[in-house]
């Protein structure tokens, strides 16, 4: 009883700061930032993982446990989308790191929690680390793709993998929007709310309508985003501890010959822009979505350990806004009824003044 509501109680906490903030505070001044900080990642067994923000301390999430005794080439297919040098997928069960692209294919280093697979990452191709699943650098200081990474792995990784290396991950001090609504029908708009207003990134090709068994929704809680890459926004449907969630798709990867199936099947929402390219660009597919912080994990403050959680509300049958539905394991048509999902950003600092620069 005491766990059902404490889990409730935060929940509610979250929907008030959301209230809070866009009820009584005037649109003027609201910008929401995400403060930076970085992972350094000790590149040999029982180095230690730290994340350090700004000229605090450094504070100590977990150790290495093995180290990649290659890069995978080729990756997965929307590693090509990415950019050498960072970040290509933040997700609760892997980070993948975007070495190179040779011959129209990602080639990648990846990092993994302890007691999961990703098939993603490759055989030997990984750093395993002792921290679980969800947490640490795969929750709460998750970094957003696009993050940048130290060293130019590019001109170095044949020889940097013979001996022990830092790994840098820099997370970038950022403004986000403030939340995207996807009419799930076809031809429905996509909306992104940002300080400016809203804005209309681009229309619905195919809506969502049943769940699926993606395996690393194990490890992340109902409503929220399992993992985000340059071809995919993933999100959970289930509890934490079970199976089941949907994905959202830009066109470009729904076209490819990995996701053709997509077309057919009711776990995947496919999605196009009005101009430009959705695949690998911000905001959607790049720069912002991280799993954000699991339960019991906390970041410096009330803001930042809720503020850069996103969450993910929906309608049923055009009704008001709540909580997503519960749908485990694959089910066709589970989440028939939503009409309308809205996806918050995260932040960590949300009220900034106009004049304040970035």
């Amino acid at each position: 009883m005491n766990n059902l509501f404490s889990k409730k109680a935060k929940s509610l906490i979250l929907i008030c700061i959301w209230t809070f903030i866009f009820t009584f505070t005037p649109h003027a001044v609201l910008a929401f930032k995400n403060h930076g900080f970085v992972i350094r990642i000790e590149c040999f067994p029982g180095g230690s993982i730290t994340v350090q923000r700004e000229t605090e301390p450094p504070v100590i999430l977990g150790k290495v446990v093995q180290i990649p005794k290659k890069t995978r080439w080729p990756s997965f297919t929307a590693s090509k989308w990415g950019t050498p040098g960072t970040v290509v997928a933040s997700a609760v069960n892997a980070l993948h790191i975007l070495v190179s692209l040779e011959d129209g294919h990602g080639r990648t280093i990846s990092i993994l929690p302890q007691g999961t697979i990703a098939p993603a990452a490759g055989k030997n191709s990984y750093i395993l680390t002792t921290i679980p699943p969800g947490h640490g650098i795969f929750g709460a200081w998750a970094p957003t793709v696009g993050s940048k990474v130290k060293p130019n792995l590019n001109k170095q990784y044949k020889g940097i993998l013979k001996e022990p290396w830092v790994l840098e991950i820099r997370q970038e001090p950022k403004v986000s929007p403030y939340f995207v609504e996807i009419e799930n029908r076809p031809g429905g708009k996509i909306t992104l709310w940002t300080r400016e207003g809203p804005s209309i990134l681009g229309r619905v090709i195919k809506p969502v309508s049943g769940s699926g068994r993606f395996q690393g929704t194990l490890f992340q809680d109902k409503g929220r985003i399992r993992a985000n890459h340059p071809g995919v926004i993933d999100i959970s449907t289930s509890p934490k501890g079970q199976i089941g969630g949907f994905q959202i798709l830009p066109l470009e990867h729904a076209a490819s010959r990995e996701m053709y199936s997509a077309w057919k099947l009711t776990q995947w929402l496919i999605v196009a822009p009005y101009k430009g390219k959705f695949v690998g660009s911000a905001p959607l597919f790049s720069s912002y979505f991280v799993p954000g912080p699991a339960r019991g994990e906390k970041l410096w403050d009330l803001w930042s350990t809720y503020g850069r959680k996103p969450l993910v509300l929906v309608r049923i049958n055009g009704g008001k806004w709540s909580w997503m539905p519960e749908a485990v394991g694959k089910k066709d048509y589970a989440l028939a009824s939503i009409t309308h999902i809205r996806i918050y950003f995260p932040f960590t600092d949300p009220l900034l003044s106009e004049g304040t620069t970035h």
